[in-house]
């Protein structure tokens, strides 16, 4: 006896309904989002002193698929006018800090402190009065183009740009959820302390270079 519509149709919704449910699961790769950071910094790194300029910011970073996605890199662009610095140093963790590969972001998300840098023989960038635009970057396993996850406007008044003169001093862009906008305001070192920033990134890295080399099984750095 040939299968009646009803039949015929629930089947047809079943396979439907498994093949979504294989698409969403298995093949579909998605991509990788971040939330709005709480917290953006722009001073310098390292001990006191340093000129070394710096971006710091909080993120929730997740994917779009429930298999995840692999970031191979992260890096921030800053222009000003016709200026454009990249911040192409990625260092990101909470209390560890490790150099940015490889990470593997799933549907849950990954929180941590992302720190980005300019390569030591390219630190004569200054942070100055005027209107930035920040421009997050990353690079997908797989993906021949890097992705922009984030973009917004910064402006740094002349006042801040005077206190922003003394190395030991640092800008934070605060979000204010009543607002909708980032709330600026200048400590120095001995304000913020070495908690939420910490300084000296390049040291850091050096220091746990030279422990992976000393200890083979322990595999920091690339």
């Amino acid at each position: 006896m040939p299968d009646s519509p009803i039949s015929l149709a629930v089947s047809s919704l079943s396979f439907v309904i498994s093949a979504t449910t294989a698409w969403f699961t298995l093949f579909r790769a998605g991509t990788v989002r971040m939330t709005r950071p709480t917290t953006i910094f722009f001073g310098p790194d390292g001990k006191e002193g340093s000129l070394s300029p710096k971006v710091y910011l909080r993120t929730l970073l997740f994917a779009t698929s429930k298999r995840g996605r692999i970031v191979e890199s992260m890096h921030i662009s800053l222009s000003r006018n016709e200026t454009l610095q990249t911040f192409n140093i990625w260092v990101y963790g909470e209390e560890r800090l490790v150099r940015g590969s490889g990470l593997f972001v799933g549907e849950s998300g990954v929180a941590a402190n992302h720190h980005f840098l300019l390569p030591r023989d390219d630190s004569f960038f200054k942070f100055t009065e005027g209107t930035y635009r920040l421009d997050v970057y990353v690079k997908l396993l797989g993906n021949y183009r890097r992705k922009k996850l984030f973009t917004e406007t910064l402006h740094i008044s002349p006042e801040n740009a005077k206190r922003l003169i003394d190395p030991n001093s640092g800008l934070y862009f605060d979000w204010g959820p009543d607002s909708s906008r980032y709330l600026a305001h200048v400590d120095s070192k001995e304000e913020r302390g070495n908690k939420s920033i910490p300084g000296d990134l390049f040291g850091l890295l050096m220091d746990i270079a030279k422990k992976d080399e000393d200890s083979p099984k322990t595999t920091v750095l690339p």
